[in-house]
């Protein structure tokens, strides 16, 4: 396959030079031009290493090398941008080879396509002929391209050339389209202008791709802060599991028990989840108590149950410090709050309550009373059941407890209380979530 492209390379560098070779003076400064302009703009490039393709606007370069110097100096400008770019960036033999050939080839066929078509169309289009065909020579370049690089993808590295297709030409074909237009008007005005048309379109193109560059490094940062941020938050509820495992064991249990209540009352697939984490991660706050209030047994007396109730805000603040995590944080800030407005930290009442947070005050509350390993002894479930009913319309939302209730007859979920190996496989289920980004796409393997 890599000699195949070398071959085709090579040939496609052959028929250009047959074709229409490059001539002295103008010829050769607009191709040293257009060399320039390509090189800096590789030099500015978005790059995704991991999916092997990056962002330049070395294409308006060469799609103007092909208009206004012919398929040599097309081709010139193609394979020498692509080289200094390839040992710019150390890349392998296999990839420099395969990039050098096609940025050979794709020139070729965009000069033969332009030259056919300024023919075709100026019966038609008059004035207007050569900027049109440039356009459609520049689609020709931009797909012999990808089909190009996407045959050496699918070799190499496995990519079915249809998932290439659906993630990075028709994502990509847009801003594409845009560049060659770009590069249609810039040729078209050089007759008029000269080459300070060039030099004013290279300057703003320049300026673009570095702020561009710029904002993808900011980016990147935030989002190695948001990784550390999610990575500290999460060693923290670890750390909390560690000195107490029965707050582990607990959360994990009050998480899956939401999650069930919030889809047997029709939450969305999105709340569903997002009552999940904020389970997993109600008691976080509980890491400020000291081991006395932590582990006590028996009545607390007052000094220690105003700790008890700062909890709520305490974990809130924590993990809002992740802004994706806002209305989590809101969650774990109210689970403790009542439907009769007496729970804490703010006294919310009725429908001020969130809906969700309501689910997780529920399952806390029947978990606390049935776990084997809570702070008090533990009741059967229809005893749990009973004082939930008790606690209807006061404490807690009295429909979404008949919803529990409904579920915990129709449903086993004892499962739902768990032991220390559940909580760590949520846990690292949720980190990984928190951690998802979305992919990027581009054009140059």
């Amino acid at each position: 396959m890599l000699c195949a492209e070398i071959a085709v390379g090579l040939a496609a560098t052959a028929a250009a030079i047959a074709f229409e070779p490059l001539q002295r003076g103008d010829g050769l400064e607009l191709v040293g031009l257009c060399l320039v302009l390509a090189i800096a703009s590789d030099a500015f490039a978005i790059n995704d290493f991991e999916r092997g393709f990056n962002i330049s606007g070395s294409l308006v370069a060469i799609v103007l090398a092909v208009a206004l110097t012919g398929p040599a100096g097309g081709v010139a400008v193609g394979a020498l941008s692509a080289l200094v770019d390839g040992l710019r960036l150390r890349r392998p033999f296999a990839s420099l080879a395969s990039n050098v050939s096609a940025y050979a080839l794709f020139p070729f066929a965009g000069a033969v396509a332009l030259d056919w078509m300024a023919d075709a169309l100026n019966a038609t289009l008059g004035s207007l002929a050569f900027g049109a065909a440039t356009v459609v020579a520049f689609v020709v370049m931009l797909l012999v391209n990808f089909f190009h690089v996407a045959a050496h993808q699918r070799v190499f590295l496995g990519r079915p050339i249809r998932s290439q297709i659906h993630n990075v030409l028709i994502p990509l074909l847009p801003s594409e389209l845009l560049t060659g237009l770009l590069g249609a008007t810039v040729a078209t005005l050089y007759p008029d202008l000269g080459a300070a048309v060039i030099v004013l379109v290279a300057l703003v193109l320049l300026g673009f791709q570095y702020v561009m560059r710029e904002l993808q490094r900011s980016q990147a940062r935030a989002e190695r802060l948001r990784a550390l941020q999610v990575d500290v938050l999460f060693s923290m509820v670890r750390s909390l599991s560690l000195r107490d495992h029965m707050t582990a064991r607990h959360s994990a249990a009050v998480a899956r028990y939401a999650q069930a209540i919030a889809s047997a009352a029709g939450a969305s697939a999105t709340e569903q989840r997002r009552v999940h984490t904020a389970a997993l991660l109600h008691d976080i706050g509980k890491s400020i108590f000291p081991d006395d209030v932590l582990f006590a047994e028996g009545s607390l007396d007052d000094d220690q149950w105003e700790i008890i109730k700062q909890h709520p805000a305490h974990g809130a603040q924590v993990i809002a410090q992740i802004e994706e995590f806002a209305d989590i944080a809101e969650l774990v800030h109210t689970h403790h709050e009542r439907i009769d407005g007496t729970g804490y930290p703010q006294g919310l009442a009725g429908d001020d309550v969130p809906w969700l947070a309501r689910m997780i005050s529920i399952a806390d509350t029947y978990d606390v009373m049935t776990a084997r390993d809570s702070y008090r002894e533990p009741v059967a479930s229809a005893a749990a059941i009973e004082e939930l009913r008790r606690v209807s319309g006061t404490q807690l939302d009295g429909e979404l407890v008949e919803v529990f209730i409904e579920l915990l007859r129709r449903e086993d979920l004892a499962f739902g209380h768990g032991d220390d190996a559940d909580f760590e496989h949520e846990l690292e289920q949720e980190r990984a979530r928190a951690l998802a980004l979305p992919a990027l796409t581009a054009v140059r393997s």
